[in-house]
């Protein structure tokens, strides 16, 4: 489990296709501190470290996770947000984030608003992707406030921190993002749609 809360971010500095599968090398701050079958989170996408180097770690993205997210698109030089799983004495700062990444969407518009940034962007709804004004969603493994949800759009307001120590200041509209929608929301849509079924 992670809180949204990004330590570092790293840049891919290999990637390397194994059949199906691809595996990320990646360069970070705390890469020297993993360890191999440590869980984290890249962009969101919870990976399993298979190897560590010096400043580098490497992990697998299975055809299952190239399909939900963004992964497949990193090329060497792409910006990764990172966070290690939350310590069971940590405090959750975010909110409760799986790392399990629901969909891709697409950002359409960023505006700067004297200090800060409001991102916007558009995905495909579904009855178990529920978003709500000043609830939660985890963008790129960031975990942010829901802002004016419209239909299949969102947006986000982006304080400084967050826009220097994560990828965000590299985001550009067009570019796809790794979205994971709040778990309780996921659990209220899917029970919504068993009574639904229920009663038909």
């Amino acid at each position: 489990m992670f809180t949204g809360i990004i330590e570092a971010t790293g840049k891919v500095v290999q990637v390397e296709q194994d059949q199906s599968n691809v595996h990320f090398t990646i360069e970070s701050s705390i890469s020297k501190e993993l360890k191999i079958d440590q869980s984290v989170s890249h962009n969101g996408a919870c990976l399993t470290v298979v190897q560590q180097t010096g400043n580098t770690h490497t992990v697998t993205a299975v055809a299952e996770t190239l399909k939900r997210t963004n992964l497949g698109a990193w090329q060497p030089g792409a910006l990764v947000n990172l966070e290690r799983c939350l310590p069971m004495n940590g405090r959750l700062d975010g909110h409760i984030v799986q790392g399990h990444v629901d969909t891709v969407g697409t950002c359409v518009d960023i505006q700067e608003q004297g200090g800060s940034w409001l991102c916007s962007f558009r995905y495909e709804p579904t009855a178990l992707h529920l978003l709500v004004d000043k609830g939660s969603v985890c963008i790129n493994g960031i975990s942010l406030t829901v802002v004016e949800p419209q239909n299949d759009l969102f947006s986000v307001a982006i304080i400084p921190y967050t826009w220097e120590h994560t990828n965000f200041h590299a985001l550009r509209p067009g570019d796809q993002v790794n979205l994971e929608f709040d778990i309780i929301g996921k659990y209220i849509g899917a029970y919504m749609q068993r009574l639904k079924g229920e009663a038909t």
